[in-house]
């Protein structure tokens, strides 16, 4: 896979944890822990991302 296919991929999941993040939100009752966990595989994606595109720009 390349990086550049890589990255798409990454930044594809990262949408669509944005729109779990925003699904979970119109719940009635806001799951919590289920919120928190879905925030932070969005940051680590995000984290992942930002290496990736680093690593990018230096070759």
């Amino acid at each position: 896979m390349s990086l550049e296919s890589h990255l798409a991929e990454l930044e594809r999941r990262h949408d669509a944890l944005d729109r779990d993040i925003a699904r979970e939100w119109c719940h009635p009752s806001v799951d919590e822990v289920k919120l928190a966990q879905l925030k932070r595989r969005k940051l680590h994606l995000k984290d992942e991302i930002a290496k990736l595109r680093s690593v990018e720009t230096l070759h």
